[in-house]
């Protein structure tokens, strides 16, 4: 009887060591909807690997950054694995606050990474993050609204056009702003769009002695003309706008055109999620003076911060939400205009995707094109096209994102905010001792 009973009580202490092993690993993502879809798919990562839960903390796109940085600067460990970006994985890695993803296996196929994506995610050859998804900047425009109009979109559009058709295109009466952008404050909301906007006027944030030029000419006629812009032809309350209120405007149809994210464009074009999706045109992002930095390039990626306590099983979750099994895996669940973008050339070579996504060659050019390496008219010390490649910048960018909000609402004026900015980005310059 004795060596019947082994069996079961041997299976149930096996079980029991199963269930002990079993990690729970905790994701902080961004609410954007290629994370939310990723987060709807919970379950089909934990059928695949029962060894593993997933515990998620979803945040708005600011609040998200604010929590990171906290976390990761003083060895928190609140989370496994990080959704950040182009801008912070270099220089987190070089201050060894992420774990190194240098023994990703073959069947990774780290090679079909896109290489400007990779290169941006990577600190002295190696990558320090895996990329969800990436995106350059380009324009969305109503085509039903535009031949009302008379209007023939420009192959390249400039921002003084751009200025023209909204004029003609504003239709408060119905609902319709003339084009949205983004007005909310943060260094990757308005900042983000602002910075290609100061590009392409031919500004930069500092010049190669890294003395800010935040109240250049070029400064000043770039957030003019946006301050102006918004205040005649968007919509109300634009100052609370960023990428997700945006979305859901143009979506909806209040928008006749639309400047940001290329990674928007999946979500416009699929006739469940948009009401304007039969009537959806894209055009490169507008220019003003010169091409030079009018569209950016960004990677929303997944990475393990150092005070993981559960780094191997964070490593199995990340290269399954970068794979190219997951791409299959959201194009057959939700379509694949619904995959997420800019990662991998695999994708863009899939006949399914090019037969769904339209947009799919303009997106991957856009990205390719973009340079942080030379995003400017004049030379600048920095790498990065809408950001500065420079642990300041964080807050730097936040600060005049802010007082550039200050000016969308009429509580300062252009010059007075782009003066306070100065002063402001000159005292942390100095204070970091990139200044005498």
């Amino acid at each position: 009887m004795q060596r019947h009973r082994l069996l079961p009580l041997a299976a149930v202490a096996a079980l029991g060591a199963t269930a002990a092993q079993a990690e729970t690993i905790t994701v902080a993502t961004v609410n954007n909807n290629d994370m939310v879809i990723m987060q709807g798919l919970t379950e089909a990562f934990e059928k695949s690997h029962p060894d593993i839960t997933l515990d998620w903390v979803v945040l708005e796109e600011n609040v998200l950054r604010q929590r990171m940085t906290t976390d990761i600067a003083t060895n928190g460990g609140q989370f496994d694995v990080m959704t950040i970006g182009s801008y912070e994985v270099p220089i987190w890695a070089e201050r060894g606050w992420l774990e190194p993803l240098d023994d990703l296996p073959e069947s990774y196929h780290a090679e079909d990474l896109l290489k400007p994506v990779r290169d941006g995610l990577s600190h002295d050859g190696t990558l320090h993050a895996l990329p969800f998804y990436a995106e350059s900047s380009m324009m969305y425009y109503r085509k039903d609204l535009f031949e009302q109009a008379g209007i023939e979109m420009s192959e390249q559009p400039t921002w003084s056009e751009v200025r023209e058709w909204a004029g003609k295109l504003h239709d408060p009466d119905n609902e319709v702003a003339g084009i949205c952008l983004r007005g909310k404050p943060g260094w990757g909301e308005n900042m983000a769009f602002v910075s290609t906007l100061v590009n392409t006027y031919g500004g930069r944030w500092f010049d190669m002695d890294w003395n800010p030029e935040i109240d250049s000419q070029a400064w000043q006629k770039a957030i003019s003309f946006y301050v102006d812009l918004l205040n005649d032809y968007g919509p109300s309350g634009a100052s609370s706008n960023g990428f997700n209120e945006n979305l859901a405007l143009f979506s909806r149809g209040n928008c006749a055109m639309w400047v940001d994210a290329t990674s928007a464009a999946g979500k416009l074009f699929n006739a469940d999620e948009s009401q304007v999706a039969d009537q959806l045109g894209f055009a490169p992002a507008p220019v003003a003076e010169t091409p030079k930095g009018s569209h950016w390039l960004w990677s929303w990626a997944l990475a393990i911060p150092s005070s993981s306590e559960s780094p191997e099983a964070a490593k199995t979750f990340i290269q399954w939400a970068t794979s190219q099994e997951y791409v299959e895996l959201v194009g057959e669940r939700e379509g694949w205009t619904s995959v997420p973008p800019g990662t991998r050339e695999s994708t863009y070579a899939d006949e399914r995707y090019q037969q769904a996504a339209p947009f799919a060659d303009f997106v991957v050019d856009a990205i390719r094109d973009a340079d942080p390496l030379d995003s400017t008219l004049e030379p600048n010390p920095y790498v990065g096209v809408q950001f500065v490649g420079i642990p300041e910048f964080q807050s730097i960018g936040t600060q005049v994102g802010q007082m550039i909000a200050s000016a969308l609402t009429g509580e300062t004026s252009v010059e007075q905010a782009l003066q306070a900015a100065q002063r402001a980005t000159e005292r942390t310059m100095q204070r970091s001792g990139y200044l005498d």
